[in-house]
């Protein structure tokens, strides 16, 4: 199943091995029958490493959601929670062992906290009476998200060996390196003899560049998860546009479930398109639609007993590629019937103005008008956002209105998601200090006019013009170097540094002629599928001489992250 996990340069099926590893021995602490109790928001990520049969293997034999009430009848000697450090998530549990107490006294309860146990949770549970009867297992035990960032990282390099050379640009960056070294002090007698994988670390903050998640996704895989999003690898989709409909079937008939489809790069297809810029998707579905229809075509040519045999071999693959295609030209024409929209377009517009320089010292006049007609919140706020950042903050009298019309039109409490913006830099009053985007925009080439979509030369094809500043900085590390770009470095937020890291000795990294370096780019806070799609297309340039493997601590879009920073998220949807 996860077999493309180990088609590049690096294997990252060892990483998932090293995970389901955990998760058996875990399992085969809780000697007996098992059930387990699903936080709902766990069922993905642990989705990605293991499948029921694995967990049937290790004597699981129910499985539930995690929710108030008795649960469900289940004759098993152990009942495990895998569960989130959340309180709410405590008085559940609570709620479920006490219901079950009365009823099965020589079952054993267990917790996994995942990533780590928390006090504050411990505590609610003790007030409820339940620790003499609740054995507790954790994946972490430190509270900060940095901390497992360069736990992480220090388990990556038991797995693929030291990363010689680290670089780092941004506070959290700056943290999360010094914990690693000192982790690495720490256990200096227990280095794995690895020859290593890679060969840089660089470590990018998300606040360095607020940009890139803000503006519209617009590679193909970008926009799913803009429109519909994307979750651990599968993404809900309208049924209609799926459904077979039969003759004399009426429109009642028709499902009603969201479709629910995987999508990695173990597909062909959606690998060869995923990450190109979505008017470059059609073109790529007529040229395998042809292909396809002339493989079915040399049946007709199939004379003898051999030919024959072999055309039905090729018959799985062959309708899974039809398969395939359908799925994908259903989604593509989902996407369209959006991308080719007036309401698109306008917004597309703005952000490029905005990325550009046009007009953002001043109220924008499609801003005010999608507040009067009262489009969705998240949209106002990416582009209110979008225009605060590309002008290094907002006029006073610019920002008191927007906060102003936005209060007064959706509610005032949203005075705290404004509050929640502003501490994390995306909404901010301008100071004093001159505005440095048109010189960062100048100076490492963020904009490019007339940008390629169907042949890229350049990065800038995931937002059709805009070079995201993340990526262009993984760039100019690679070639010529950070060095180049000093002065603009320091324009940007927080430190940039560099590291060396010591190999274990007797351990020295020979490179072959011809052999790419392999650079492992962690964002700390957030990556979207337009970044990744850039640092593939990176990689694959001939003669860039480098290989990026991506790791991040979430997936974002614009929606997503600012919906994380809004007071009440659930009632905007976008």
């Amino acid at each position: 199943m996860a077999a493309h996990l180990s088609y590049g340069r690096v294997n990252l099926n060892i990483l998932r091995e090293a995970a389901r590893k955990e998760l058996r021995e875990f399992l085969d602490k809780c000697a007996g029958s098992k059930a387990i109790v699903w936080d709902e928001y766990l069922t993905g990520p642990f989705g990605l490493i293991a499948q029921y049969s694995l967990l049937k293997e290790h004597e699981v034999e129910k499985m539930f959601t995690l929710k108030h009430g008795r649960l469900p009848p289940a004759d098993v000697k152990n009942i495990i929670f895998f569960v989130r450090p959340r309180l709410e998530l405590m008085d559940i549990i609570a709620d479920n062992i006490t219901s079950e107490d009365r009823h099965h006294s020589s079952r054993d309860f267990h917790i996994l906290f995942v990533p780590r146990r928390s006090m504050l949770c411990e505590q609610r549970l003790k007030e409820q009476v339940l620790s003499g009867c609740v054995q507790e297992c954790y994946l972490e035990n430190d509270q900060t998200s940095l901390y497992h960032t360069a736990k992480g990282l220090m388990t990556l390099q038991a797995l693929y060996g030291t990363i010689p050379q680290i670089y780092g640009k941004g506070e959290c960056a700056r943290l999360v390196a010094n914990m690693m070294l000192r982790m690495k002090r720490e256990f200096a007698g227990s280095q794995n003899q690895i020859l290593p994988v890679f060969d840089t670390l660089l470590l990018l903050d998300r606040n360095v560049d607020l940009l890139t998640p803000l503006a519209t996704q617009l590679t193909y895989e970008g926009l799913i998860d803009e429109i519909y999003g994307i979750n651990n690898g599968y993404v809900k989709l309208p049924p209609e546009k799926f459904a077979q409909k039969k003759q004399g079937e009426g429109s009642k008939d028709l499902p009603t479930e969201p479709k629910k489809l995987q999508l990695n790069s173990a597909e062909e297809l959606y690998a060869e398109i995923r990450d190109k810029n979505f008017n470059a998707v059609g073109a790529a579905l007529s040229k395998k639609a042809k292909i396809i229809s002339a493989a079915f075509e040399e049946r007709h040519n199939a004379k003898t007993v051999g030919e024959i045999k072999q055309f039905v071999s090729q018959l799985p693959h062959m309708q899974a590629a039809r398969s395939s295609l359908a799925n994908h030209t259903s989604i593509a024409e989902l996407i369209k019937d959006i991308t080719t929209s007036e309401a698109f377009f306008d917004n597309l517009t703005v952000e490029q103005e905005f990325m550009t320089g046009v007009d953002t010292d001043k109220v924008n006049t499609y801003i005010e008008d999608c507040i009067a007609q009262k489009d969705p919140l998240i949209k106002i706020l990416r582009l209110v956002c979008m225009q605060s950042v590309c002008n290094n903050g907002l006029k006073h009298k610019v920002m008191d209105y927007y906060k102003r019309e936005i209060l007064q039109t959706y509610g005032y409490e949203h005075i705290l998601t404004l509050n929640n913006l502003e501490k994390a830099g995306l909404l901010k009053p301008q100071t004093g200090s001159r505005n440095n985007y048109p010189t960062i925009r100048k100076t490492l080439k963020l904009w490019m006019e007339d940008a390629n979509e169907q042949n890229p030369n350049d990065i800038s094809y995931v937002y059709s013009g805009y070079s995201p500043l993340s990526i262009r900085l993984t760039q100019i590390l690679a070639r010529p170097g950070w060095r180049s770009i000093e002065e603009v470095l320091k324009m940007l937020p927080g430190p940039h540094f560099e590291e060396r890291q010591q190999l274990p000795s007797g351990l020295h990294k020979k490179r072959q002629q011809g052999e790419n370096r392999t650079t492992l780019v962690f964002f700390l806070g957030g990556v979207t599928y337009a970044e990744i799609a850039a640092l593939r297309f990176l990689s694959q340039v001939e003669d860039s001489g480098m290989e990026y493997v991506i790791a991040t601590t979430k997936l974002v879009n614009g929606t997503t992250w600012i919906k994380s920073l809004m007071d009440r998220p659930e009632s905007q949807t976008q």
